[in-house]
């Protein structure tokens, strides 16, 4: 598989468009996290370092140091709040621009299941690449980039059965179909065993040869990697202490003092001096090194050739216009084109998970005639009346919670894919969120139509039109919103804390819906009274009391019932206070609803992916508070 890589590596990529060359530099970076009462702990202190196309460069560190906090400072991922320069060849970076010209793979094997290697690729070909290019270029590009990578016997295998290195590869893979001039990867050797790491860091070397800026956080690389790094950048208690080739490294340290034993990982030695389990040296490598302003070239082995592409990368500096023009990537496919990508992939996967679908058509029938069989036959009883009103109400309590738990359980997961997606500028947030909107509705509104035909029949409901299509539209309009309301919540929580909080959540809504019945309105407390607004249950339960209750005629009294006392619906309604209720009013309220909780969650998705400063600042103070009492215990 090596030898296959080495062979590979004289390849180039012939069917996606060349891109520029593009130099990264940093000038007295600087990062800092609040701590309590010791005040702000320092994560990188006035930092500085180049990083040069055509090399493949390395930061490493010890656990804390701060390598990964300047691997997402550098490409524009999270810490926005750090002081200090960053430069795009020469000139200060727009991260706009920026974003649209680098990629960052993420060190979790994000992705999307249910997909073929190839589809995967295919997704993410029509997602970046301008509309004018033709099916067949795409193709082309797909299966030269899966060549390249050693993927070609993958393409038909799902993306779920991949081994670790061939999921390394792909998220790489998925990176270069529109050719970025920048690759950020932290810790992409994670996970793998010895060999699998080894071709991985080849694969890297040869993407960095082939003209691009390959930057990546490792931990704890072999002698036989550490020498494949053109750069290595050293982190330790958050300054530089070392930057250039890694095996010169030894004779760095040498010069301070420090002698390396022979046939010693040089990576493990630096590391070793970096824990101080040799002594203090930390001042006097960040001094010879001047924290990352110099760069040890001595006894490079491709030294030449990197002096060689120094007068061309020189040259690339004037391509900075040309750099701003091509990489308008958010006007290269429609929104409505990113929205069909999106609605085909999420409905593709959706099949695909038969599982899941089973389970859903299961639940909704067996519930169905369950909850059928237990008010069989009230629905024209004038002695069951009440019992007919917790029928109406246990159909909206089933709406309520069979759409939005599996809403909470899995789009928290789904929100990670979305991070590395969105990030990486595959597409709109508002196209991704429409589709996602639209791509569970046929299934939902089947299903619900499903349980509601049983449960309608079997408890014997008028058979009337009107009531009916009132009936199956309110129900199914209250799942719609309980949709919602689950992905306002997963939007912002993590799985656990959305499954603890969405089941919790809905508890005072039912009890507001229910709230008052028969007691009167005047005598209901004024904050229950305005509390009861905000349930949509409320709305709910009143559209299906005006729909299915109000001016029927009376119902018969069974021959084994004395007397029945609500046999007048229209009595009853009276008495339950909902003489007043307009269905119109509910319905219209309901969609106010619905556009609310999806607006709202939309906006928390938004924030949670690129916060704006108002959210910013409520982390620090999140963050500050927290601290604080960290401190205090």
């Amino acid at each position: 598989m090596e030898g296959n890589s080495q062979n590979s590596a004289k390849k180039t990529l012939t069917h996606i468009t060349a891109r520029p060359l593009v130099n990264l530099e940093f000038q007295d970076l600087s990062f800092s996290v609040p701590q309590g009462r010791k005040g702000p702990k320092l994560i990188l202190r006035n930092v500085n370092g180049q990083f040069k196309s055509r090399q493949l460069h390395a930061i490493i560190g010890p656990s804390g140091a701060g390598k990964t906090t300047l691997l997402n400072i550098l490409a524009g991922y999270k810490c926005t709040e750090a002081t200090g320069s960053i430069l795009v060849n020469g000139k200060l970076r727009n991260i706009k621009q920026f974003r649209n010209m680098s990629r960052y793979i993420m060190q979790e094997d994000l992705i999307q299941p249910m997909l073929s290697v190839k589809e995967a690729m295919m997704v993410a070909a029509n997602l970046k690449l301008n509309k004018n290019i033709t099916f067949e270029q795409k193709e082309n590009s797909i299966t030269e980039i899966l060549d390249l990578l050693g993927l070609n016997k993958t393409a038909d295998t799902s993306t779920s059965k991949l081994s670790g290195g061939e999921r390394k590869r792909l998220a790489i893979a998925l990176e270069l179909i529109n050719n970025p001039p920048l690759l950020f990867l932290d810790e992409p050797t994670s996970g793998l065993d010895d060999l699998s790491c080894s071709q991985c860091i080849s694969l890297l070397k040869m993407l960095a040869e082939d003209g691009r800026t390959v930057i990546c956080s490792i931990h704890s690389p072999s002698a036989k990697l550490f020498a494949l790094f053109d750069n290595v950048y050293v982190v330790a208690l958050g300054q530089c202490v070392y930057q250039g080739y890694g095996p010169n490294v030894v004779p760095f340290l040498s010069r301070i003092g420090l002698d390396c034993p022979k046939h010693y990982n040089p990576a493990d030695f630096i590391m070793e001096v970096c824990c101080q389990e040799y002594g203090d040296f930390q001042d006097k490598m960040v001094s010879a090194i001047d924290n990352g302003r110099c760069i040890n070239r001595e006894s490079h082995p491709s030294i030449a050739a990197i002096h060689n592409t120094e007068v061309e990368n020189i040259q690339e500096v004037e391509t900075t216009e040309f750099l701003d023009t091509i990489y308008q990537q958010d006007d290269n496919v429609r929104w409505l084109d990113q929205f069909k990508i999106l609605l085909l992939r999420m409905w593709l996967q959706m099949w695909r998970d038969k599982n899941f679908i089973m389970m859903k058509c299961a639940l909704h029938v067996v519930l169905g005639l369950l909850v059928g069989t237990m008010y069989i036959g009230m629905g024209n009883d004038g002695s069951k009346t009440i019992f007919n009103f917790g029928f109406y109400f246990c159909c909206l309590i089933f709406f309520m919670y069979i759409p939005m738990m599996p809403v909470l359980s899995n789009f928290p997961t789904e929100v990670m894919y979305l991070k590395r997606e969105h990030f990486n500028k595959w597409y709109r947030l508002s196209a991704y969120f429409s589709a996602l909107t639209v791509s569970t509705l046929p299934l939902q509104l089947l299903l619900g139509t499903v349980y509601l035909a049983i449960v309608y029949f079997l408890s014997d409901q008028p058979l009337e039109y009107t009531r009916m299509i009132r009936f199956f539209s309110v129900c199914l309009l209250t799942g719609i919103i309980s949709e919602s309301f689950g992905l306002l919540i997963s939007s912002t929580l993590n799985i656990v804390n959305s499954m603890f909080v969405g089941p919790v959540a809905v508890v005072p809504l039912m009890l507001l819906a229910v709230y008052g019945f028969g007691s009167g309105y005047n005598s209901i407390p004024s904050l229950i009274r305005v509390a009861m607004y905000f349930s949509y249950l409320r709305y709910s339960l009143e559209a299906l009391i005006d729909s299915m209750l109000k001016d029927r005629p009376k119902l018969e009294c069974p021959e084994t019932e004395d007397h029945c006392i609500f046999n007048d619906l229209n009595y009853f309604i009276r008495e339950m206070g909902m003489e007043n209720t307009i269905f119109w009013v509910d319905i219209a309220t309901l969609v106010f609803t619905l556009l609310l909780f999806r607006g709202v969650g939309f906006y928390l998705l938004r924030q949670r992916l690129t916060p704006n400063k108002t959210f910013v600042s409520l982390q620090h103070i999140g963050r500050f508070v927290k601290s604080q009492l960290e401190g205090s215990r």
